[in-house]
């Protein structure tokens, strides 16, 4: 396939639909590897293995180039949603009278553009509380001293940030209801004895991911961890 027909069928809805599924899936992997280095502040040992964690993320080569990949896919992700988003508002401007759609499609299927943006936002205020100060480490050499999990101590001390954060971590659960199959069917993985596993899958993957992530500032805000 020549540089020309790869950017045209790019440039298709079907194209655009097949990358959005394959940023999608990508960004479900790393929400494995976070979920697991979150879950490290429970070990309640004073933050030793969340810190040992952190650092491997932060100066791990493979990781690095993982997350540079990361952020592209991200990035590709809210783009390629928002595109198809305005494509599907600008094919049907008028609303139908009666849409028998919404009984066949839960409310956060049909609402993942307010739910995306809503965990973009959460993303930019995340980023700005600990990866930065992590990468700000990193550029003055002071990375193996940074702690990590002092910073997320004191973030999650402050009521407003909990609550900002377990808003952003909904919209990703609702986003994940919703996504998780949608990525398998836009890549034409659909069959009816499978597509009905990959549902429960991603509903229960979609729980778990919330629960995790909701759970650390909970526990710091209510001073289960010190």
């Amino acid at each position: 396939m020549s540089s020309t027909t790869s950017a045209k069928f790019l440039e298709s809805s079907i194209g655009k639909k097949l990358l959005m599924g394959l940023t999608g899936l990508f960004l479900i992997s790393f929400l494995v590897v976070h979920a697991t280095l979150n879950s490290f502040i429970f070990a309640m040992d004073g933050g030793v293995l969340f810190n040992q964690g952190a650092l491997f993320m932060a100066t791990n080569p493979i990781i690095r180039i993982i997350e540079i990949v990361l952020f592209i896919g991200l990035i590709l992700h809210a783009v390629q949603a928002l595109i198809l988003s305005l494509a599907n508002q600008k094919a049907r401007p008028v609303k139908y009278v009666v849409d028998g759609g919404k009984a066949n499609s839960k409310w956060y299927a049909r609402s993942m553009g307010i739910l995306g943006s809503l965990l973009l936002m959460f993303l930019v205020v995340h980023l700005s509380h600990f990866w930065i100060g992590t990468k700000e480490a990193q550029l003055n050499g002071t990375i193996h001293e940074h702690n990590t999990y002092n910073e997320i101590i004191e973030v999650f001390h402050n009521p407003m940030l909990v609550i900002v954060y377990l808003l952003g971590v909904i919209s990703l659960g609702y986003h994940l209801a919703h996504g998780f199959q949608s990525s398998f069917q836009t890549l034409g993985l659909n069959h009816p004895k499978y597509t009905p596993v990959i549902k429960k899958t991603g509903l229960c993957f979609s729980i778990i991911i919330t629960v995790v992530f909701a759970s650390m500032p909970l526990a710091v805000l209510f001073g289960c961890v010190k």
